[in-house]
């Protein structure tokens, strides 16, 4: 049996494979810790799980509008307006089952084949595959460490060509934790306004930001908001990354081409989910504000160890929950006879030598690199590093 070209030239993803490996270590009986997966290590706030009961009780469990129930879609705009300070309409609303299902919309809404689309690396590891998947050609841009992994407005220049769609821009960054400033944002709409291309701006880590609120494209006039989608949800911010609730709002033609993906593929996103949803967006945001608090000692905590460590430096994120670390100087040593030649063979050697689930940065578009997640406790994180630090000092 012959499989569907476009099928077949897409990879798995890589954070989740890392994961699934972890998994079954453990369930083997391993005494593993994963610094792997993207998912906060909280519960879903009360309220927000007692909305969902209400809605099984009260029976609300048929078939939505595709785009999604109103009120939902209604409290979306009023956070974006309150966040951003950026006026929607609902009907500029999309919700779907997760954020990756209303980027995947998005994407093939916006590029047809042959297209190119501008992606600076590091990136999240889905980006590429969905390109592929539309027809498009992923631009990756390799931004630097001194930079902050930011793309510059001279590199974002370099890159364009008259076959150039769109660009994706995710701040706060997985996997660098990097957030643009307003500065570096008006340069980069200045040249998406000047080239009339597009922008998917994914912010779904945007309620995970640090040291200053994090500025969305958007809010940076009209002209570029007329030339952006932006992609959020709930996963990351209140702890729902089960509950598959992502949204996309633009400009009512492209959300418009998103719905009618969305009727033929996965119709409504789970009805319940957004009811619960919607108590999140719409209810009390002190758990986002407790869980922050938490995030931000961590931060602290596994930034300074890892910097401790011998061939081993990171800068500090300035959002999301992950730690980009270079290891550049530690490739080349032996580990029981095996030579340590990039990052994806040092990851595979950590979990086996010390049970801590890493991802190589190879999987996010930079070698030299690994992530480290800390959406999980300060013990197990605390734990984790000093098997690393323990595995390199006896190796390198």
């Amino acid at each position: 049996m012959r499989l569907a070209a476009k099928v077949e030239k897409i990879d798995t993803s890589p954070t989740l494979a890392i994961t699934a490996r972890a998994n079954a270590l453990k369930a083997e009986g391993e005494d593993i810790i994963s610094l792997g997966a993207g998912e906060p290590d909280f519960s879903t706030p009360t309220h927000v799980k007692e909305a969902a009961i209400k809605a099984i009780e009260e029976g609300f469990t048929n078939y939505t509008a595709t785009v999604g129930i109103k009120d939902l879609r209604e409290a979306i705009c009023d956070s974006i307006k309150e966040d951003r300070g950026v006026e929607y309409s609902s009907d500029q609303v999309i919700v779907s089952s997760g954020a990756k299902n209303s980027l995947f919309n998005a994407i093939l809404a916006l590029v047809e084949e042959g297209d190119e689309v501008i992606l600076p690396a590091p990136y999240w590891v889905s980006y590429t595959e969905q390109i592929k998947f539309a027809g498009g050609r992923p631009v990756v841009v390799d931004t630097l460490e001194e930079n902050g992994f930011k793309l510059t407005v001279e590199e974002l220049k370099q890159a364009i060509t008259p076959k150039t769609k769109v660009l994706i821009l995710n701040s706060p960054n997985n996997p660098t934790g990097s957030v643009y400033t307003k500065g570096e944002l008006e340069k980069i709409a200045q040249v998406i306004i000047e080239e009339d291309l597009f922008v998917i701006s994914d912010e779904i880590y945007r309620k995970i930001s640090y040291e200053a609120k994090a500025t969305s494209i958007v809010s940076l006039g009209e002209e570029i908001k007329k030339r952006t989608v932006i992609i959020d949800g709930v996963s990351k911010a209140y702890a729902m990354t089960g509950w598959r609730i992502g949204y996309g709002v633009g400009p009512t033609k492209v959300i418009e081409a998103m719905a009618r993906l969305q009727s033929h593929s996965t119709s409504n996103a789970n009805s319940v989910a957004q009811k619960a949803s919607l108590a999140a967006i719409a209810g009390t945001q002190k758990p986002t504000e407790e869980m922050l608090k938490a995030f931000d000692k961590r931060r602290d905590i596994i930034t300074d160890v890892i910097n401790d460590i011998e061939g081993m430096k990171a800068n500090k994120p300035k959002g999301a929950f992950y730690l980009f670390v270079n290891i550049k100087d530690l490739l080349g040593m032996t580990v029981k006879g095996r030579k340590v030649e990039d990052d994806l063979t040092l990851a595979e050697l950590i979990l086996e030598e010390v049970g801590v689930a890493v991802v190589p940065g190879t999987a996010f578009g930079k070698e030299g690199y690994i992530r480290l997640s800390y959406a999980t406790s300060e013990e197990d994180i605390k734990e984790a590093i000093s098997r690393i630090k323990g595995f390199v000092e006896l190796y390198s």
